[in-house]
């Protein structure tokens, strides 16, 4: 094994005066392998990687040693961190929308890129060099690429593009913060793909931080978990997948939604959808009985019938001839590749897309001839969780206002009733009653979703839409948000629209899927059955796209999914 490229001992970080928030990491980086840095969100991965490299705010304190190529990073002045970023180590950020520039093309800056760094190419040598970068990274179009800003390129493509800029100044490390949050599982795929070829053709050392354990266990070679700025355990992913010694990595493990149908003994377990409701037993002895649909179980609750979405005044429908039926106390899953038409579905319920043809009901009335308030009384049915609560919910309001105002909105109650509901619908998401007053900062993640979720509830809504509630949080705090919303849903009855990339998510949650591509339904049934015995070429494509926490399988399911792309593309 080569010799390390990178040394990391003892490091700590603290900010200002307070006590310090990493603790004692050490590591080393191989060329040619890659180290994933794994843990929750607070346990110090992004912030030890910073650390490193120098990228802290001024009153971070940084101590300990991270030796690159010898060269002490710890303390060393602005002009020698300067030299190690990018040419010796380039970073790859968590959200690429965030780290480009928005007025600038992709080929302004990563030719920026090249440029910051000592090079005799001219002109039309750097264009030629952004292009050849762009090509590196899987952008079969680096013409249009390059000219493209950044809101013109979907997800995949920008973190390709974000890719293509770390490899400007030619590294010889890559730090990649996160690379595949919030992706589709086949963009994700390709993303794990590429930066397997790259670590193995450019000899390239990787540091992998991420909060995926499927991830790890499909592109890393070594592992360490890190808690609240604690490292609990460090070996090879086969080493610590088979045997963990951590409580904390097993707690991990262990939360990561199941893929696959667990084996059942006996006679098959009943679904919890096919079990008489709860929600009405619920509704007349439940504390939070007042905040229970009024939908009975079974009823149907929304229905889609050959619908078709256009944005434009000309051109194709983004989606078509879409035929759907949603039942209170029953989850659909709606699966799909970005693009594939899931949100824009989901927005149809809502009323908030231009529908152009077939019929959108809810509670047996048609959004699309419905007006004034009969039209606002449809909608109030209808509850939305947004992917990103920290972009839905107001950062100057309390989070007591945020889940009161559909009950403003729609003129429900008084000032006092409302401020009630909302401590009631915090008590039923599992959280104090007294926060009403906080504000969303003050919040995690999974608490901001759980208010999210609380305010999609207050008005009773006899459907939800769940839009990627669950795809920007770590594997803990997911798998909470789920065992929540199935909670729920068996208590107030209401039926859900889980719009979700994440195949073990829909495993998990939806009694009834749909696979969309190209803004058509290709795929429909059970769950089990769609799952498990794909019919279709594309659903097939996605199930071996989608990671597993578990390297052996893991090796097996890559392959397949190369063999099922070349079948669909």
């Amino acid at each position: 094994m080569s010799a390390p490229l990178l040394e990391v001992e003892g490091l700590r970080v603290a900010f200002g005066d307070a006590e310090p928030v990493v603790r004692d990491v050490s590591f080393s980086l191989t060329p040619g392998r890659v180290l994933a840095l794994v843990g929750e969100s607070g346990s110090g991965k992004s912030v030890s990687a910073m650390g490193v490299l120098g990228l802290l705010p001024s009153a971070a304190r940084v101590s300990g040693s991270a030796r690159f190529r010898g060269t002490e990073l710890v303390g060393a002045a602005a002009d020698e961190l300067r030299a190690v970023r990018g040419a010796g180590i380039g970073v790859v950020f968590q959200e690429p929308m965030n780290s480009f520039t928005p007025v600038l093309s992709i080929g302004t800056q990563i030719a920026e890129a090249v440029r910051a760094h000592p090079t005799d190419l001219d002109r039309a040598g750097v264009s030629a060099r952004v292009d050849e970068l762009l090509r590196a990274a899987g952008l079969q179009d680096p013409a249009r690429i390059r000219k493209a800003y950044p809101h013109e390129l979907s997800g995949g493509q920008l973190q390709r593009a974000m890719i293509a800029m770390a490899l400007a100044g030619d590294p010889v490390a890559l730090f990649a913060d996160e690379p595949t949050t919030a992706l589709d599982v086949t963009v994700q795929a390709g993303i794990l793909d590429l930066l397997r070829r790259l670590g193995r053709e450019r000899d390239l050392a990787v540091l992998l931080i991420t909060h995926d354990m499927g991830v790890v266990a499909d592109v890393a070679d070594e592992v360490l978990v890190m808690r609240r700025g604690d490292p609990v355990e460090h070996g090879t992913v086969a080493e610590v997948f088979a045997h963990p010694a951590a409580d904390y990595t097993r707690e991990l493990l262990a939360a990561v939604p199941a893929l696959e149908a667990r084996p059942a003994s006996g006679d098959e377990v009943e679904s919890r959808a096919q079990r008489p409701s709860s929600g009405s037993a619920a509704r007349g002895t439940s504390p939070s009985a007042s905040l229970a649909s009024a939908a009975e179980p079974g009823a149907v609750v929304a229905r889609l019938r050959d619908v078709a979405v256009r944005y434009a005044r000309r051109g194709d429908p983004t989606v078509r001839g879409i035929d759907l039926e949603l039942a209170a106390g029953r989850t659909l899953g709606l699966v799909g590749e970005s693009g594939s038409g899931k949100s824009t579905i989901g927005r149809a319920l809502a009323g908030l897309v231009p529908v152009v043809d077939g019929s959108v009901e809810v509670d047996g009335h048609d959004l699309r001839t419905a007006r004034g308030k009969r039209l606002r009384e449809l909608r109030s049915r209808v509850g939305i969780v947004f992917q990103d609560p920290a972009s839905s919910l107001n950062p100057r309001q309390t989070i007591g206002w945020s889940i009161a105002e559909p009950l403003l909105v729609h003129g429900e109650g008084t000032s006092a009733s409302r401020a009630d509901r909302a401590r009631e619908l915090l008590t039923a998401v599992q959280l104090d009653p007294s926060w009403t007053e906080r504000f969303p900062h003050q919040l995690s993640g999974g608490q901001r979703q759980r208010v999210a979720v609380a305010r999609a509830l207050a008005l009773r809504p006899a459907l939800v839409i769940a839009d990627e509630p669950t795809s920007a949080l770590d594997v803990t705090v997911q798998a909470a948000v789920l065992d929540l919303l199935a909670d729920l849903q068996d208590e107030f009855g209401f039926g859900m629209l889980l719009i979700s990339h994440d195949l073990a998510v829909v495993r998990q949650l939806a009694d009834d899927v749909v696979v969309l591509h190209d803004g058509r339904i290709v795929e429909r049934g059970t769950t089990s059955a769609v799952l498990d015995h794909p019919q279709q070429d594309y659903t097939r494509m996605l199930l071996a796209a989608a990671p597993v926490a578990d390297p052996e399988r893991q090796a097996a399911r890559r392959d397949a999914w190369r063999a099922w792309e070349g079948v669909v593309s």
